[in-house]
């Protein structure tokens, strides 16, 4: 049986500028099932679940359901839920975790200031701490919204939590059906296609190390879709892995073209032109969704700036 994912992975589409776009990502645990827009079509109140969309709508905070793997029988309301809060901007990254017994304070969080990277709503409203726990691997399983997700997704999230890796859990929506299974790592923030088993162990062991891995990355949530491409090229060509080194500074131009300036810590900076194209040939962006060209990143080149242009550079973005 054809799926939008076999189809993606035979014409082997690339991953990277595929990510999902969040400076911070807020996370409720909701058990039980969930609908296609599971804020609103889970066991969570309705009423709820519009409000919390309507007050993220914005300010760059991305807002999902996320459940522990396993079956997903209707248990009623759990008295007690997790909530994460991650801001993945390199220099203010962080993941804060917390317990409620009510949802409803989650409307009372300044989510301007999340979005900006200041947890201190977070932390005051629902006691909320930094996370000392493992990374969290938040595996995409929502089958009513694409059927590969459950089909592929599942597997894995049991699989990595059958495993030991204690931060597995199932979300609701992360996008790109068509390159299940995928999965989020948080606090950095960095999303990966195609997934399996050891290799997310792989990204894991990176992410207690400080390190990305490149190999299968879609890109960091962080960025807008040229800048995710273009951070990973530049990691690539400079062999650069120390996670919270690059940022994206600056993105010029509209679709089709863009020059994006990434930057490191240690002041280099490199220019990179990205260029939008159509996915060739037509395929499904998902299951049972009419034959379409997804637009891909496609990076045309990468260089490094010497230290005059840098300098003039840094000059001009003042």
């Amino acid at each position: 049986m054809s799926t939008c994912a076999t189809v993606s992975r035979d014409l082997d589409e690339p991953l990277a500028g595929t990510a999902a776009t969040a400076r911070t990502w807020l996370l409720l645990e909701q058990p039980g099932p969930w609908g296609p827009k599971a804020l609103t079509s889970s066991h969570l109140d309705q009423a709820l679940g519009r409000a919390l969309e309507a007050a993220t709508e914005g300010t760059g905070v991305r807002i999902a359901l996320i459940r522990r793997p396993g079956r997903h029988a209707d248990c009623g309301t759990p008295a007690v839920r997790h909530v994460y809060a991650a801001h993945t901007v390199p220099g203010n990254v962080w993941l804060h975790d917390a317990m409620t017994s009510d949802p409803e304070q989650l409307l009372d969080l300044d989510f301007t200031a999340l979005g900006m990277g200041d947890p201190h709503t977070f932390d005051r409203l629902l006691e909320g701490r930094p996370h000392t726990g493992d990374p969290l691997a938040l595996v995409c399983t929502n089958g009513k919204r694409d059927r590969c997700c459950a089909l592929l997704g599942r597997p894995l999230a049991a699989e990595l939590a059958a495993s030991g890796v204690t931060g597995a859990w199932e979300v609701t929506h992360l996008g790109g059906h068509r390159f299940a299974p995928t999965l989020l790592i948080l606090p950095f923030g960095y999303a990966y296609g195609r997934a399996e088993a050891p290799h997310i162990k792989e990204v894991l062991q990176g992410v207690r190390e400080g390190r990305v891995v490149v190999e299968g990355c879609r890109g960091g949530s962080a960025w807008e879709r040229p800048g995710q491409a273009a951070e990973l090229a530049v990691r690539t060509a400079a062999h650069e892995y120390a996670a919270d080194t690059l940022t994206v500074v600056a993105t010029d131009g509209t679709a089709p073209r863009w020059e994006v300036t990434v930057a490191h810590t240690d002041g280099r900076l490199w220019r990179v032109i990205v260029a939008q194209g159509a996915s060739l040939p037509p395929r499904p962006e998902s299951c049972g969704s009419a034959l379409g060209s997804p637009a891909r990143m496609d990076v045309v080149a990468v260089r490094e700036l010497n230290p005059a242009e840098a300098k003039t550079d840094d000059a001009a973005s003042r």
